[in-house]
């Protein structure tokens, strides 16, 4: 199991984060958020990759707040800092776990995939990044500016990274000579969150899942 720490952000200032036991033998991965905050949900991924033998951790991009409400997500969410929470929280994610292995990849789910192309696009350090249903505004990010290896998990009943979407990042980072490994599964948006049973798909989140240990394991 893991445990909530301190870190310490660029500019100074303090964020919270959960992490796995850490082996410097062992490369790492930083998982973002969904919309909810860091809950019970994302520490329970965190510790599925310390269980697959990878060092992890998660940064409290709320500060603290956690949500089931949609409404009230939304309005976290639209509040969020993007470019604070890339050059700021994730940076210090980053520092904290290069300190221990230099090789380390990003990851996240719906708002937490959209700040994973975005970190994957605007910080140097990173080996890998894996995207779930997530994009950042074009304006802040382009996907086409990611260098690293890049692993996207999308569902075709999306109705917000919808297929047409993903085909458009596929495009901008084809277009400047990328090569990203895409997956649409016949699932809904946060198909791999197994507390929300109305859009859960098991079938497709043990692939996505299946393949982002397989990506990562090459790639780190």
């Amino acid at each position: 199991m893991g445990q909530m720490i301190e870190l310490t952000r660029p500019d100074g200032g303090k964020i919270s984060a959960y992490r796995s036991e850490v082996d410097p033998a062992r490369a790492s991965v930083i998982v973002l958020q969904e919309w909810w905050g860091l809950n019970d949900h994302i520490k329970t991924i965190v510790d599925r990759f310390d269980a697959e033998g990878f060092n992890a951790l998660a940064p409290d991009l709320y500060h603290g707040r956690v949500t089931k409400d949609a409404d009230e997500a939304s309005h976290m969410m639209n509040g969020l800092d993007f470019p604070g929470a890339v050059h700021e929280d994730i940076a210090a994610a980053l520092a904290n776990l290069k300190a221990i292995n230099d090789k380390v990849a990003v990851m996240g789910f719906c708002m937490g995939g959209g700040l994973t192309i975005a970190s994957a696009a605007r910080l140097s350090g990173f080996s890998a990044a894996v995207c779930f249903y997530g994009v950042p505004p074009r304006e802040f990010a382009n996907p086409g500016d990611i260098a690293i290896p890049f692993q996207g998990h999308f569902g075709k009943k999306d109705d917000w990274v919808t297929p047409e979407v993903v085909a458009k990042i596929e495009s901008d980072m084809r277009a400047a000579g990328r090569h990203p490994e895409l997956y649409s599964y016949d699932a809904d948006h946060a198909f791999f969150n197994k507390t929300r049973p109305e859009v859960y798909n098991e079938d497709a989140a043990d692939l996505a899942w299946e393949r982002t240990i397989d990506f990562l394991g090459d790639n780190l």
